[in-house]
């Protein structure tokens, strides 16, 4: 029996059954069962099971009410199993019912077996065809181990964001994010860990952007955003946000965390001209690339720069835990004022000593002297 089509056979006749699983068994593995609600557990719990006869009248759960809690199933496998439903005499009313339901085939018990057999080989094969091409459509929509978009598929959500851009008159903006020396990271812990790296740094992603956005992969180590109806600032802002999580946090490799950067091109319509959704990514992506070869961890918009906020107490921490004082730097003054009165209170209650008139003036916070 290995390797046949498993199929369910339901009545509450065991004559019937019996009759049927002999016209079945050459070519089909058959299961049986006596009432609907037996044959509804079987069908939640055998995944193997390729199609359903049932009769109609049976006992505890009828042929429409089984019918009806596999169409209702959340479970896509079972909405769009193959099922016939048997009937001892023909009605339209019950016709009609068993196709409201969502009935593959109505057969009553006297058309005879070759008629039976032909019809289910034919279900199988069409729900076999429907299968590979749904396979196939979902292969080209999302990325078999990540679960993201594809580059096609962000492409065809690129081109009717722009669509609706030039409608209604409002930006779209692109967005491409990539890990700075992706190949050198991939060298230093394996390509295995390092795209499950990228992919950790994906589900992250995919948490902080809306619902309208599409993100996919763009290139290795690389993530694109279609941003429909959204500003280049506003992009700018994001990325800046992005880039600065990155910089500062660190993504788990394994037993391990690592440490990196990445930078990011943004590309927005009308402000940049583009013919087609392509070229917008392609031009986000050519802008990623650039901010790379500068340095890194840095973002290029073509010129639209994110708006420069003062760096916190705690970011300046984050930043020089992660040992990278470079960003705290030109801060350093307006932290250290910040910082003055909680020094004094240190230095009262500890008793410390410590230079804080030097250090005021420093500071450019001196105070007047006392009279």
């Amino acid at each position: 029996m290995a390797g046949l089509p498993r199929i369910l056979v339901v009545d509450d006749s065991r004559v019937i059954r019996q009759s049927l699983v002999q016209q079945l068994k050459n070519d089909y593995e058959v299961r049986e069962e006596g009432d609907g609600e037996a044959a509804w557990q079987t069908l939640v719990l055998d995944h193997a099971i390729r199609a359903v006869i049932s009769d109609l009248n049976m006992p505890k759960l009828n042929g429409y009410q089984l019918l009806e809690n596999v169409r209702s199933s959340k479970q896509r496998r079972l909405q769009r199993l193959p099922f016939i439903l048997l009937s001892g005499e023909e009605s339209e009313e019950e016709r009609l019912d068993a196709q409201a339901l969502g009935v593959s085939e109505f057969i009553t018990k006297g058309t005879g077996y070759a008629e039976l057999l032909t019809r289910l080989k034919n279900l199988l094969a069409l729900s076999e065809a429907k299968e590979d091409l749904e396979d196939g459509r979902e292969r080209m929509i999302q990325d078999t181990s990540s679960g993201l978009f594809t580059r096609k598929y962000l492409e065809v959500q690129a081109a009717q964001a722009l669509s609706h851009a030039a409608r209604h008159q409002v930006e779209t903006s692109a967005l491409v994010i990539g890990f700075d020396d992706f190949s050198g990271l991939a060298g230093r812990l394996g390509a295995s860990a390092a795209s499950n790296v990228a992919n950790s740094f994906a589900r992250m992603l995919a948490g902080k952007i809306r619902h309208e956005d599409s993100l996919g992969h763009f290139g290795n180590g690389q993530f694109a955003i279609v941003s429909p109806g959204t500003p280049v600032v506003a992009c700018c802002t994001f990325a800046e946000r992005v880039r600065q999580a990155v910089e500062i946090g660190r993504l788990a490799a394994g037993a391990q965390n690592v440490t990196v950067t990445v930078s990011i091109g943004i590309a927005s319509v009308p402000r940049d001209v583009v013919d087609v959704a392509g070229a917008l990514l392609d031009l986000a992506g050519q802008r990623m690339r650039a901010a790379m070869a500068a340095g890194g961890n840095r973002i290029d918009a073509g010129g639209v720069t994110p708006a420069k906020r003062p760096v916190s107490i705690n970011r300046a921490l984050e930043l020089l835990a992660a040992g990278r004082p470079e960003p705290v730097l030109p801060y350093v003054e307006s932290l250290g004022q910040q910082l003055l009165p909680l020094l004094r209170l240190i230095d009262a209650e500890l008793g410390l000593a410590l230079p804080l008139a030097n250090l005021e003036r420093r500071l450019g916070k001196g105070r007047a002297p006392e009279k």
